[in-house]
């Protein structure tokens, strides 16, 4: 796979990631939420933080709120960078198309995030009880690089109490599947899977006679 065809897997997981946010932004108050089936509901939350809403001053309590934020956003460009110049050296290298399609859409999803992370508090006035403004007079809700990530999937597929004779949770309440998620939190859950579960397709070595730059004119093999 090229970097071209790479960046249109790009492109394409980011303006559906940002449109969807967008959208959500503008249409729903924090914490507002609609039906869509059963198993399956929008539901606008805001995550300051890493996955489930943990962050780092959770960890280093001497850390406060606003400079966690900045640190996590910070380390998720530098991650982003590592990403997109592996993404380049792999596409140079011609390696395997399942390898590069991971990388593409993990970097995509983590570009994803950092556009909220970065724009979104400059971007938007806060969402409490209200549906937020885009460029509003009154200016945003954060600086930049202190913006909150949109989510707004959840599948909670099965909701109930637990049967009694279950060890420890028996007999208490229990929903399945709690988090709240985005279209780049799935893309980079995709690619890591796929990295996983493919782990030797996407990693394999490719032979010379799939590398025609690589074949000797010389000594053809």
């Amino acid at each position: 796979m090229s970097l071209k065809k790479a960046s249109i897997i790009i492109v394409l997981i980011l303006l559906i990631d940002q449109i969807s946010k967008i959208y959500i932004k503008t249409h729903f108050a924090l914490n507002e939420n609609t039906n869509v089936f059963s198993w399956f509901e929008i539901v606008f939350v805001e995550n300051d933080g890493m996955a489930w809403g943990t962050k780092l001053s959770d960890f280093f309590t001497f850390i406060s709120d606003e400079s966690a934020k900045l640190i996590l956003t910070l380390f998720r460009i530098v991650a982003v960078t590592g990403i997109a110049f592996w993404l380049v050296d792999v596409t140079k290298k011609k390696r395997s198309k399942t390898l590069i399609f991971a990388i593409a859409i993990i970097f995509a999803g983590a570009l994803g995030n950092i556009l909220d992370s970065v724009f979104y508090g400059i971007m938007f006035d806060d969402s409490y009880g209200q549906v937020a403004t885009f460029l509003s007079d009154g200016g945003g809700y954060a600086e930049v690089f202190h913006g909150k990530v949109v989510d707004m999937l959840h599948f909670p597929i099965w909701r109930g109490m637990l049967p009694d004779w279950l060890p420890l949770v028996g007999g208490k309440y229990f929903s399945f599947f709690d988090p709240v998620f985005n279209i780049a939190d799935m893309a980079i859950s995709t690619g890591i899977g796929i990295l996983i579960v493919f782990n030797k397709k996407a990693f394999k070595e490719t032979s010379k006679t799939e590398r025609p730059d690589l074949v000797s004119h010389n000594n053809p093999i």
